[in-house]
């Protein structure tokens, strides 16, 4: 099971307290801060693409939108999303659970800039119902990430 694999992960940093488990669904933005009670914008949407044929995770902010025309600029393709029948068999967790923690070594982790101005996030640990509390910084180090980019339409004011 996914949320096995994102514990012992997590164990391994030191991080294992950090998931939360649920009894109700928190597979989209909406339930996922509805089940921690907090905005949607500090929920750490995980975004799966393809890059030709490999598998990337995007990390933005609950409440952002990917820019197709910033995508394009920063990887030099058009933005082409994971099709969900696809998404667990190239990164490890299935759709509603997909974070960036205990993927296969293949898949490399972006966090958008939209993540910088909050203190914790809330990212999925690898089901439907769960969630992990971090600060961005902790985010930054247990992703893995390989950078931050800057790939989402501005906020509307």
């Amino acid at each position: 099971m996914s949320i096995e694999k994102v514990r012992a992960y997590l164990r391994g940093l030191g991080l294992e307290d950090r998931i939360m488990e649920f009894p109700q669904s928190s597979a989209t933005v909406e339930l996922a801060a509805q089940a921690l009670g907090c905005e949607p914008a500090k929920i750490a949407k995980t975004m799966s693409f393809l890059l030709g044929e490999e598998p990337i995770l995007i990390l933005t902010a609950g409440d952002a939108r990917v820019d197709n025309h910033k995508f394009k600029e920063t990887f030099h393709i058009k933005a082409k999303m994971i099709p969900c029948e696809q998404v667990e068999a190239l990164v490890g967790h299935a759709p509603g659970g997909v974070c960036p923690f205990a993927v296969p070594e293949n898949v490399k982790v972006y966090l958008d800039v939209s993540l910088k101005p909050f203190d914790i996030v809330y990212p999925a640990a690898g089901s439907g119902n769960s969630a992990v509390r971090l600060s961005v910084a902790e985010l930054e180090k247990s992703s893995g990430s390989v950078g931050w980019v800057d790939v989402c339409k501005e906020p509307q004011v």
